[in-house]
Order: C-alpha cells, then sequence, then structure tokens
C-alpha cells in the first residue's frame, strides 16, 4: 500500500489493517481537504487488498479528533461567496455538492464491504465522530479524557456529516436530540449506555479489543441496511413518538427562543430522516446543512466562536519579535475569593504561586478557598487526588513580600481603592526582581493611572479576570499609555498558560467587557423607571438570546459595587456622568432596603434557602408606576438590549480603546455571554448590515432619547456601504506585519 502524510497503516498477520491518524506538526487530528483525500485512498486501497480482512481507525496522539480544521470551515463560506459573485443561481448546488464530499466518504467507508472499527481515545467530536458512527465497530478507552461529542450547534451548524441520522437510528430519538441540539460531552460510559459505542475498555486494551471484534466476526453492515431495521423506539409512528415530536419544537424555543436555526434543522433531520429511506435521509440532512451554512447566524458565530476564538488563543494579539516567556513562579497579592481563584487556576497550569495577604492567616484563608475548588473537582472527577494535592502543593500562603523576589508575574488583586492597590504596587516593586512583570486585575480603574504609582510602567500591565475565575474563558489584557511589548507578551503568555482567551485593549474606565455590561444593566434600569414589569425586563432580555437576564445579573454582580461604580464616577468624572435616577435606583435598594445582591440573598431577586428558587422580589413593582404588560413591546425591549450594548462596543471602536473587531465579538460573547447567534456585539451589526443598525438606532433615539444615538463612525460607515471586519480587517494588520 502507498505512503501516506497523515496516516500510517500496519497489516497484521490476521490481515487487519491498523489505521493510525497521525498529522505531523499538528498537536490534535483535524479534518482537512488533504486528509479527506488520504483517507478515501486508503479506502480504495483496503478493499482492493485481498490480504486485508478489516481496519481498525485510531489515532497516533493522545486525543482522536477534534473534528474538522479552520481552514475547512473558512473554505466552506469563501467558496459559496465566490461562487455567489460569479453565478448566483448555480451557487447554492455548488455548496451542496460541496458539503456532501464528507458524507460520501464516510458512507463509502459503511459500505465498503470489509468491516471498520473506531479505536477512540481521548477527545472525539464533531466530525471524527461523525466517521466513527460510520465504522461498523466502535471501541472507546475507558480514560477520563475520552469526550464523545456533536458540538456543532455552539458554533452555529449541527452534525451534517451523517450524525443526525446515524446517532437517531443507534439511540432512542430524545437522547439523539438532547445530545445534538445541546452539543453535550458524553463519557465513554454514557456513550454506551446510549448505543452509540459498542464497548468501554481500558486504555492499554484499545487496539486489542477492536482488532477482536473483527476477529469474532463483526458485519461490515450497518444495522440500517440490513432488512426489517427498525430505529429504537419504533420511528416516528408510535405512541411514544406522538408524546415527544409535538412538544420537541416547543422544549427547543423555551431553550433557544428561536434564535438558532441550526437547533431546529437538527429537528428537521431526525424527524424527516427516520421516515425514510437511510440514503434518502442522508440527502435531507445535506440539504438542511447546505440551508444553515448559508444563514447569517452559522458566518457570525463560526467566526467568532470557533475561529476568531482560536485565534486570539494562539497569540493573534501578540507583538512580535519578542521571546516565549519563562513562566514558573506568580505573585498573587490580595488572597480573598478572586485572588485566591487566580492563584488556583495558576497553580492547575503547572506554575509555582506566591499567595500573599496583610497576614498569615488571611493567606492562608485564600489556599482554603484554592482547596474548596479541588475538593469540588475531585468530587466531580475532573481531577485524581493526587492531582488535587500537586496543585495545592505549588500554592504558598504568606505575608511576606520578600516572597516574590524570584517570581516572573505578579498580579494584583486587592480591593478597588487607588490607595489600596497604590501601597501594593509600592510593596511588590520593592522586592520584584529586573524585568519581572507587574499586573493589575483592576476592573475599572484605568491602567495608566495606576501606573503612576510605578517605577516601571513599561512594565506594568492590566489583565483582567472575570468570575468565577476557574469557569469564565475570558481575560482582558489592558495596555497602559507606557507599558511596553514584553509586558504584553508576558501577559498573553501567561494567559495562554492558564488556557484563556485573551483580548488587548486600550485604557479606559471600565475597559470593554464593564464598558458594556454596565450599559446592558443600565438600560434594565430605564426599564424599572419606565414601569416596564421586571419579569418581562429579565424575559425579553432572554429571549434576545443573553443568558442571564439584567436584573439576575447585576444580582451577581453585587448592586452594592453598582452604587460604588456610579459614585465613584461621579466623583472623578462629574454628576453629569451618572443619571441621578439610576443613583436613586440604586442608592434606595442598597441604603433604604439594604438589597445588596445574591451574597446577602437580597437583591432585585429574593434568595431563600435550598431547594427554593430565587424569585423577583416583589417590592420591585412598587417602587415605580407598572405598565399594563399588554402596552409593552417585547421586540422593542429586545432590541433595546442588543443595540445599547452593539452601540457601546462602537464606541470603544470609535475611541481606539479596541482595535481588532474580533476581540470586541468574542470578549462581548465570552465575557457576559452577549446574544451568541449574532457573532458578537460588531458583528450583531456588520450582519443586520450597518445602514440598517444606524435606522434602528436613530429610531430608538426618537422614542427613548440620546444615549440611542448612532455615533459618526457608525454614520461614516453606512454612508460608505462598509463594515467593522471591512474597514478594521484584523488579517491586513497580521499581513502587514508578517
Amino acid at each position: 500500500m502507498s505512503t501516506y502524510t497523515n496516516f500510517k497503516i500496519e497489516t497484521d498477520a490476521d490481515g487487519i489493517a491498523l489505521v493510525t491518524w497521525d498529522m505531523p506538526e499538528k498537536s490534535m487530528n483535524v479534518f482537512t481537504a488533504e486528509v479527506m483525500e488520504e483517507l478515501n485512498a486508503i479506502v480504495d486501497a483496503t478493499v482492493a487488498d485481498a490480504a486485508v480482512k478489516g481496519v481498525v481507525f485510531t489515532s497516533g496522539k493522545s486525543t482522536f479528533s477534534g473534528g474538522a480544521d479552520l481552514s475547512m470551515i473558512k473554505s466552506m463560506f469563501s467558496f459559496y461567496h465566490e461562487e455567489k459573485t460569479k453565478n448566483p443561481d448555480e451557487a447554492a448546488q455548488k455548496l451542496f455538492d460541496l458539503v456532501g464530499k464528507m458524507n460520501g466518504l464516510f458512507r463509502k467507508i459503511e459500505t465498503n464491504g470489509k468491516p471498520w472499527v473506531s479505536a477512540i481515545n481521548g477527545t472525539c467530536m464533531g466530525g471524527a465522530f461523525e466517521l466513527s458512527l460510520a465504522c461498523h465497530g466502535r471501541v472507546a478507552s475507558s480514560a477520563k479524557s475520552v469526550k464523545i461529542a456533536l458540538p456543532e450547534v455552539k458554533v452555529g451548524i449541527f452534525p451534517g456529516a451523517g450524525g443526525t441520522q446515524r446517532v437517531s437510528r443507534l439511540t432512542d430519538a430524545q437522547s439523539a436530540l438532547q445530545m445534538m441540539t445541546t452539543g453535550q460531552s458524553l463519557t465513554a460510559q454514557r456513550a454506551k449506555a446510549m448505543n452509540l459505542v459498542h464497548q468501554v475498555v481500558e486504555p492499554d486494551q484499545l487496539i486489542a479489543a477492536a482488532k477482536q471484534m473483527i476477529k469474532d466476526g463483526l458485519k461490515p453492515i450497518a444495522p440500517w441496511d440490513e432488512r426489517g431495521f427498525k430505529a429504537p423506539g419504533g420511528g416516528i409512528w408510535t405512541p411514544a413518538a406522538a408524546q415527544l415530536w409535538p412538544a420537541a419544537p416547543a422544549i427547543l424555543r423555551r431553550e433557544s427562543a428561536g434564535n438558532y436555526p441550526a437547533a431546529l434543522a437538527i429537528l428537521k433531520c431526525v424527524y424527516e430522516g427516520l421516515q425514510l429511506p437511510f440514503d434518502t435521509a442522508l440527502k435531507v440532512e445535506q440539504r438542511y446543512f447546505t440551508e444553515i451554512l448559508r444563514s447569517k447566524e452559522a458566518f457570525a458565530m463560526i467566526r467568532s466562536l470557533f475561529i476568531s476564538m482560536q485565534e486570539l488563543g494562539k497569540g493573534a494579539r501578540r507583538p512580535a519579535g519578542q521571546p516565549k516567556s519563562d513562566l514558573k513562579h506568580v505573585g498573587v497579592v490580595g488572597a480573598g475569593f478572586m485572588g485566591a481563584s487566580i492563584a488556583y487556576v495558576t497553580a492547575v497550569a503547572g506554575l509555582d504561586v506566591t499567595l500573599i495577604d496583610r497576614d498569615e492567616e488571611a493567606a492562608a484563608k485564600g489556599k482554603t478557598t484554592c482547596e474548596g475548588l479541588v475538593k469540588g473537582s475531585v468530587d466531580k472527577g475532573r481531577m485524581t487526588p493526587e492531582e488535587g494535592a500537586a496543585i495545592l502543593a505549588r500554592i504558598t500562603p504568606t505575608s511576606d513580600y520578600n516572597a516574590l523576589k524570584t517570581a516572573n508575574l505578579v498580579i494584583e488583586a486587592v480591593f478597588e481603592d487607588r490607595d489600596v492597590k497604590k501601597a501594593v504596587i509600592e510593596q511588590v516593586e520593592a522586592v520584584l526582581p529586573e524585568g519581572a512583570i507587574f499586573a493589575s486585575n483592576t476592573s475599572t480603574l484605568p491602567i495608566t493611572g495606576l501606573a503612576k504609582n510605578s517605577k516601571r510602567p513599561v512594565d506594568f500591565i492590566g489583565i483582567h479576570f472575570f468570575s468565577p475565575v476557574e469557569k469564565m474563558m475570558l481575560t482582558e489584557v489592558i495596555l497602559g499609555k507606557d507599558t511596553g511589548d514584553k509586558a504584553l507578551a508576558v501577559a498573553l503568555d501567561y494567559v495562554a498558560k492558564i488556557k484563556k482567551t485573551p483580548i488587548v485593549v486600550n485604557d479606559t474606565r471600565g475597559f470593554f467587557v464593564n464598558r458594556c455590561v454596565l450599559r446592558y444593566m443600565a438600560e434594565s434600569y430605564e426599564m424599572l423607571i419606565e414601569g416596564v414589569p421586571p419579569t418581562m425586563i429579565e424575559n425579553a432580555a432572554k429571549f434576545a438570546g443573553m443568558p442571564v437576564g439584567p436584573l439576575a445579573l447585576n444580582d451577581e454582580v453585587a448592586i452594592d459595587l453598582s452604587y460604588k461604580i456610579l459614585k465613584a464616577t461621579a466623583a472623578d468624572l462629574g454628576d453629569k456622568a451618572v443619571d441621578p435616577r439610576h443613583m436613586e435606583l440604586v442608592k434606595k435598594l442598597v441604603e433604604d432596603e439594604g438589597r445588596f445582591g445574591r451574597k446577602n440573598s437580597k437583591g432585585f431577586y429574593d434568595y431563600p434557602p435550598k431547594p427554593a428558587k430565587k424569585s423577583l422580589w416583589p417590592g420591585l413593582k412598587d417602587l415605580y408606576a407598572q405598565k399594563k404588560p399588554e402596552d409593552v413591546d417585547m421586540d422593542v425591549l429586545k432590541q433595546r438590549f442588543l443595540v445599547t450594548v452593539a452601540l457601546e462596543a462602537a464606541r470603544t471602536v470609535e475611541e481606539g480603546i479596541v482595535t481588532d473587531p474580533r476581540e470586541a465579538d468574542v470578549g462581548s460573547i465570552l465575557g457576559f455571554g452577549f446574544a451568541p447567534y449574532t457573532g458578537g456585539a460588531l458583528s450583531y451589526i456588520d450582519g443586520m448590515g450597518v445602514a440598517n443598525f444606524v435606522a434602528l438606532a436613530a429610531k430608538l433615539e426618537a422614542e427613548y432619547g440620546p444615549r440611542f444615538a448612532p455615533t459618526p463612525l457608525l454614520k461614516d460607515l453606512a454612508a460608505k456601504g462598509e463594515t467593522f471586519y471591512g474597514r478594521f480587517d484584523p488579517y491586513v494588520k497580521a499581513a502587514k506585519a508578517a
């Protein structure tokens, strides 16, 4: 047999060909055009070779595969738009043929006449699991690292290489829909219980067990190609199905508010496909996949949540010419919950951490917080007790600043007070070695102002974490006026080390995320003052695609913190910088009612002891005269939430705070969950067309006031028919830098 770039083939004495997928110079196997061509050639070669009795397909890496490569996804969009320009009438047909290539290849494996067994180690997601489903047998390792999923819906598409048809013919329709519409990961054991894999074995038995399946006479025929096949549960026309299918669209709408076309397409594929012969069902899936791939939601979500996230995570904004940082020892000053959580994620990344606070007791309390986080992970099976002990061993609590003498990076996470931070900066710099970087975790205070307390502002930078640190994937890296390239490179290397996604922003009050979040919460204050029923405010935000209503979010942030921010803003910028009605509302809640948010179980919501659920505080409706629900337009409420945030994102670009549209989009989704189906705040504007957005903003301005006024930049983009990604194209900058 021929030699291949991405695969190794060894045929044993029993005639079983072991095909090992191991792409050179890549940490993970991914589908590319070359991989597809080689796999097609391997199918032909194994069929033609009479000595080959069957094929075991596995990965040569520690993990199986994450699915499709970026370039492959990108190429589909590029191909369609190029074809649309050349021949709009044929573009959709050509895209349909292109998307059918992977499906055709997997069907070819399924019907090749010789048994194929997929031996799954580590992560097996997307197209890689669809390939496994096309094999006649599937064996998975029992290792904790095994994650099996079809997560495509999370980036605006769905399993379009046979996934919707094979999963729904192997397990019951309800479980199939649950798996695909949520994109949830399955353990090997759960996949076996759902009949998606045949065996779960010890890691060292994986290949042997897969070969044994073939030796035991595995039939090279998929169940649905057998005469008389019936789907689990009996298909569509059964009493159980009569319970499921009328309810399924309603449940989906409740969960997604109709914002995700790909999720609805999954329902259609399964419902229609189960009533058809398998090959026809694949064509139905192919048709829906082509339709979804042409949607603005798919384009925006893939760009932001797949491509841009990976590019930013890999250091797209890292300054050229800076050597890779050799981080070993990180200091964290401030052992409160935030500081302790930063210490925890740093230690998880394998770095030694010194956790400092004003006295030994306070520092030790911070380590206790870390111990709680470790215990939670051990209890959930995410790490072994030994791994947890090793993490905790890397965290040293102390009150002695001299322990920072060997630190490469120190992160300050003390109280949001300039004087407190000034004292910390001076104490740290007294012992910090030359060339080490100082980072502030401030959430609102400008970095340039804080850096005035530093003797070396070139090595001073902001790294803003979001709570809870161990769960939130985003960090903001903030450049002060004097911050140097080395400080930026070290900060980005650190963020990559702790496996977070960074966005780089220039200095301003509230930076990017908090500026946008504050607009979101401020709009809910406006609605409350107008007399919009609080329930409608929360529901409108969720219908718009936000994961949490603004009042619930304000409770999580803490209402007394909002009050402090309003007072600090007024003190720094004058009373006119703050709406007095907002100040009155927040003051009333904090000072008069003692309602601080979730932290004291009283905020916009009441938080009774568990298992009771939180509910909106009844007193809210007594604060302002209430409108009748029928007099409130929910669509307008939705628009107000999305437009106010998008306008703030546009302002940050206009002011030079954000210079790369990818960062505004990724930051808005990862930072506070801005309607992911839009692709982020700037993609929301580009997606509807800047001129249409300007018209909508102007309409809202006429009705609700100047906060909705389109900015000069937006008006200019609209007049010239441009977009944010057109004018501020990040790839042009990257090409120039190269």
